[in-house]
């Protein structure tokens, strides 16, 4: 993929469903006895994989278009049975991880795989609190801790675990594996992660208890089914993030994002931003997230606090190419947990934006750019590494650039924001996007 730069960005657009709300809903539309209606799922290629999965165990899924053009699932579950074969979740951690939980409470077996990338993903982190259920899966590679994984499933007793790092996928993974235990099933956590698994669950009538005390958050859920929903799922701030960073970067910018989540631990990257100077306003009525580069013209540099990580981890690629165009050195601290998605993203963010003149370095568990306000990043043929944060990121970078930039790999966008190409175009031509 061919970007070329320019600016500024104008208009309004709308990203896809919010990526990890669309695995939620979908599974537990599975779960539930009836007739569940979901209203603008994700259409990236992970979130096609999870949709695939409970057709394959036996969902009926009916998809139409609402008058806006957004699709709308009619899923009719409750009656979940084994798959005629392997449950393939293509390049999803978060699909895998939630599913591993939801299976391994349903009496029958299972595998779950994916692609080279998942293969290579830790999941170990899912497997200790689901064997300490009783659950029976085995994993595979060195160590028996990758996928593909077999799940015998079936059997769990509710347990009490603390989370060893802040995870919504590992939560969400136990909280899932929960609703089929004999007892009440707790998820401790030192720092908050996303909620979505928590208020989905409380939403769709699962009995669903959240206290704070001591400095920990405890999620509580009885075993049980959801009841059949009704759920509109809001745009996805993680691909909002890369809108909100270009207009922050082009001067003259402008953007309206329309209907962003604004949950809690998601809207981590508008606070880093806004504390650079860009100027942001989330409106509570409409969840519309207008962004506008800084009246001064410049961002300035910042430290982004380990506790603010679990609130803006994916955002992290983005939020460098920010950093690039600020004044002054940005330290990302506490993200090594990037080391594990689908690259390296420390080592692919040094890499691949150093091609384009980024001052930037892995440090550890750190990351650090030195950023000049003003300064023209360079052009460059750069590897997404089959990873699409990485490659929007990139797109992004280009728009400061000094000449076309060449992302190799931009295959993997399709996993999450298939349309964003047309959508960079759109706001380019100061329009509007869908």
């Amino acid at each position: 993929m061919i970007m070329e730069p320019g600016g500024p960005l104008r208009g309004r657009t709308r990203v896809p469903g919010d990526k990890s709300i669309s695995h939620r809903v979908l599974m537990l539309a599975a779960l539930a006895d009836g007739e569940s209606t979901i209203h603008g799922l994700s259409d990236g290629g992970d979130v096609a994989c999870t949709r695939a999965i409970v057709e394959a165990l036996g969902a009926r899924v009916d998809a139409e278009e609402d008058p806006d053009g957004r699709q709308v699932l009619r899923i009719s579950g409750g009656r979940l049975g084994p798959a005629q074969s392997d449950l393939d979740v293509g390049n999803s951690g978060t699909g895998i991880r939630l599913l591993a939980g939801m299976l391994a409470g349903l009496g029958f077996a299972s595998t779950l795989d994916g692609d080279a990338s998942i293969r290579r993903r830790p999941m170990e982190r899912v497997l200790e609190p689901l064997r300490a259920m009783g659950a029976s899966v085995t994993g595979s590679g060195d160590g028996g801790a990758l996928a593909p994984l077999a799940i015998d499933g079936g059997g769990l007793r509710g347990i009490e675990y603390r989370l060893p790092m802040a995870s919504a996928q590992v939560k969400g993974c136990v909280l899932f594996a929960g609703l089929s235990a004999d007892g009440p099933t707790t998820v401790v956590e030192d720092q908050p992660s996303r909620a979505h698994t928590e208020e989905l669950m409380a939403a769709t009538g699962i009995d669903v208890e959240r206290t704070h005390d001591n400095g920990l958050d405890r999620v509580t859920v009885l075993p049980g089914r959801p009841t059949p929903f009704v759920h509109d799922v809001a745009g996805d701030p993680s691909q909002a993030a890369f809108w909100a960073v270009g207009a922050s970067i082009l001067p003259g910018s402008e953007v309206v994002i329309e209907n962003v989540y604004a949950g809690p631990a998601r809207s981590g990257f508008a606070a880093v931003l806004a504390r650079m100077g860009a100027d942001l306003f989330h409106d509570p009525v409409t969840s519309d997230l207008t962004v506008r580069a800084p009246s001064g013209g410049v961002l300035s540099a910042t430290t982004v606090r380990a506790d603010e990580v679990p609130g803006l981890v994916d955002e992290v690629p983005v939020l460098a190419v920010a950093a690039a165009c600020a004044d002054g050195e940005t330290v990302f601290e506490g993200v090594g947990e990037l080391r594990v998605k689908e690259s390296d993203r420390l080592a692919t963010v040094e890499s691949e934006l150093g091609r384009m003149g980024v001052d930037v370095r892995a440090e550890g568990d750190r990351l650090v750019v030195r950023g000049r306000a003003g300064s023209q990043l360079r052009g460059a043929s750069v590897d997404a590494h089959n990873d699409h944060r990485i490659a929007m990121a990139c797109a992004v970078a280009a728009l400061v650039a000094d000449g076309p930039t060449t992302i190799d790999g931009w295959g993997a966008v399709a996993t999450s924001y298939p349309m964003f190409p047309d959508h960079r175009a759109t706001l380019l031509a100061g329009g509007i996007g869908v």
